[in-house]
Order: C-alpha cells, then sequence, then structure tokens
C-alpha cells in the first residue's frame, strides 16, 4: 500500500498573497491583545490550569471522545479513584499540554523527542513512530477510505526531521510564524506519524510553537474549538491542500481561527479577571481572618478544589484548610459536594463562565 507522497518543507508556492496578509494583520493584532491581557492574571497557573482543561475536552471531543465538565473536574481532583475513563484521557491530554509548556519555555524548541513525549503521555504507550503499513484515515460516516498517509517507517522519520528543523530554524523560511504555523499543522497531521493520538498531538503543538515564537507567553490560545465548529471545513481544506496543492485557502482558514479564538479567549480571561477580583473584594470584607493571595489563587486555579489542594497551595494543616473551605461555603463563595467519602469544592462562578455556551457551540 503506498501512501501519500508529503513533500518536505517548506511548500513552494508564494504564501504572502493579498488575502493572506490581510488576515495575518488581523490575527496578530488580537494575539498580541490577548498576550496583554492574559498579562492581567496574577498568577499564570490559574489560565493555565483551567484553559488547558477546556482545551483538553474540546480537543479530545474532536476524536469522539466526550465527557462532561463535571466529570472532567472530578477527574482533576479525585486522579487515583474510579472516574470517567474519558475524563481520565481528557485529563492527561492537559497534563501533556502543560508538560509541553513547560519543556518548550525552557528550550525554545519543539523537538522530535518533545512531540514523541507528548503523544506517550497521551496514549500512554511507547509505541514511537508508526512502524507497520495499513494505517488509512476513514470518512465517519461512510467508511470510505480518504487519505493515506506515508507508509514506510523511514520515510516518517526522515519527514518528522524536517518538520522539526522547519519548527526550530528560522534561517530555513522567511515565512510570518502564523503562516509557518498553519504549513506545520498541515504536514504534521499529512505525515500522521503515530498510531494514534495524532490529532490531540497536533493541536498542542500548534499552540506550543506560538509560544516558542514568543506569540504568547502562556499557552491559553485554543483552536479546538473553531475546529469542532468548522470541522467540515477543516478536512476538507487539509484534503485539498494534498489533492491539488491549494495552500491559500488553508492557511486563511487556519489565521481566521487564530483571530476568532483570540477574541473569545480575551472575553474569556476578562471575565475571570472580574469574577476573581469580585471574589477578592468580598473574601477580604466578609472573611478578613481567613483571606490571603495564595488562598483566592487556589479558589481560580481549581474548578474544583479540595481539602488537600489548599493544604499544598496555602501550607496549611488539615483542620486549617477544612475550616477555611467551610467558611467559605457558609459565605456562599464555594459549593460543598461529597463523592464516596471524600468533599470537594465548587467555584460554581467560575465553572458557570469557563463552560458558559460549550454544550450549545460542540453540538452545532
Amino acid at each position: 500500500m503506498n501512501g501519500f507522497d508529503v513533500k518536505p518543507l517548506p511548500p513552494l508556492v508564494d504564501l504572502e498573497t493579498k488575502p493572506i496578509l490581510k488576515k495575518l494583520t488581523e490575527a496578530h493584532r488580537y494575539l498580541a491583545e490577548l498576550k496583554g491581557v492574559a498579562a492581567s492574571i496574577p498568577n499564570e497557573s490559574i489560565l493555565i490550569n483551567t484553559l488547558s482543561l477546556q482545551e483538553a475536552k474540546d480537543s479530545s471531543a474532536i476524536e469522539n471522545i466526550v465527557t462532561t465538565h463535571d466529570e472532567l473536574y472530578k477527574a482533576c481532583v479525585f486522579a487515583n479513584e474510579a472516574i470517567n475513563p474519558a475524563a481520565k484521557e481528557i485529563a492527561r491530554y492537559a497534563a501533556a499540554l502543560r508538560q509541553g509548556f513547560q519543556d518548550v519555555r525552557k528550550t525554545g524548541l519543539i523537538t522530535t523527542n518533545l512531540i514523541l513525549e507528548i503523544q506517550q503521555t497521551l496514549e500512554q504507550n511507547h509505541a514511537g513512530f508508526r512502524k507497520l503499513p495499513g494505517t488509512t484515515l476513514k470518512h465517519l460516516s461512510t467508511g470510505e477510505t480518504v487519505y493515506i498517509p506515508p507508509q514506510d517507517p523511514q520515510r516518517i522519520v526522515e519527514l518528522m526531521g524536517d518538520l522539526d528543523r522547519f519548527m526550530n530554524d528560522d534561517t530555513l523560511s522567511p515565512l510570518d510564524p502564523l503562516v509557518k504555523a498553519a504549513i506545520i499543522h498541515y504536514q504534521f497531521e499529512s505525515i500522521h506519524p503515530f498510531y494514534d493520538g495524532n490529532g490531540r498531538t497536533g493541536r498542542i503543538v500548534n499552540i506550543l510553537y506560538l509560544v516558542a515564537r514568543g506569540l504568547l507567553n502562556l499557552p491559553i490560545l485554543y483552536l479546538s474549538r473553531y475546529i469542532i465548529r468548522t470541522k467540515v471545513d477543516y478536512y476538507r481544506l487539509l484534503q485539498t491542500v494534498r489533492d491539488k496543492g491549494t495552500w491559500e485557502e488553508w492557511v486563511l482558514y487556519v489565521l481566521n481561527g487564530i483571530a476568532d479564538t483570540s477574541r473569545q479567549t480575551i472575553t474569556l480571561v476578562e471575565g475571570i479577571r472580574r469574577i476573581m477580583l469580585d471574589a477578592k473584594h468580598r473574601i477580604r470584607k466578609q472573611l478578613p481572618k481567613i483571606y490571603s493571595q495564595d488562598l483566592l489563587n487556589n479558589l481560580f486555579r481549581h474548578p474544583y478544589t479540595k481539602i488537600g489542594f489548599l493544604q499544598k497551595d496555602l501550607s496549611v494543616s488539615r483542620l486549617t484548610a477544612t475550616r477555611y473551605l467551610d467558611r467559605l461555603v457558609t459565605a456562599g463563595f464555594l459549593k460543598k459536594h461529597r463523592i464516596g467519602r471524600s468533599n470537594y469544592y465548587v467555584n460554581t462562578a467560575l465553572v458557570n463562565l469557563l463552560t458558559s455556551g460549550t454544550e450549545k457551540s460542540q453540538s452545532t
């Protein structure tokens, strides 16, 4: 079985057309605004934790790994208990994304080894790149084969090495990094280097590339919800590049997604800042003896929190953490729930903000 002949990078076509240059201006403007707004949140882990969970849920939904926000947040609180398997898998996605971010922050590079580590975390195996032929991509409804990626193991390794160089060596192409981001995503999905987890790994690489190029300081721009909403166009345009070499529409699709998602994320981050400031003022007024910035950070780092989280974040005893949480429940800042023998505490204002409209957007 012969696979599609994926070409080395960069593409030998003009990718600085007038429509692309115009859309680049818009995408960069909103991306820069998002970068600035994100800096207004006092603790970066608040955005990394909450938004990475949202991305994990949306990205996994593209692959029909579906759970509710409630199940996902419970899986993060009770990692060792028998929670919904899909929620645990999605939680691994969030962990892979955060670990990848820490690596890119240290090195500024997205290496082949890092990509292998991300996929390994997602799939919980050491299969590595595909070594056996037979992988095909089929239409979900009809079962028809729509794409056959490269089959030769050595060719897969060569193409991934070429992609590694293209991502990390800016001297190979003068193209704008957002155009390169669109190329990188196409190339990775066309190589399809793994038996499983290609889509989710590729979407993690998307955001890490923006961080590596300094366009964002935090990994908080996630295109998965945009892809869910435009799934037909996403797969059609990927295949059109393969079949006809028509890059412009694909690049415009990605740039539009970056601009659109940046606007949405700006609104979300501003909402988090707003409800966080409101909680800060009200806790300081109503519960001044227990207020601290560390306490506030905990309540917004974890949509669902628990006694152990508070103990660790505040360096207090279990008794003190329990007392703090119960006082926050009595004052209406949290809602207390129970699962088995354990309690967990829900920041309903934050959860409502994070989940607002998501189920509707995924069903359309």
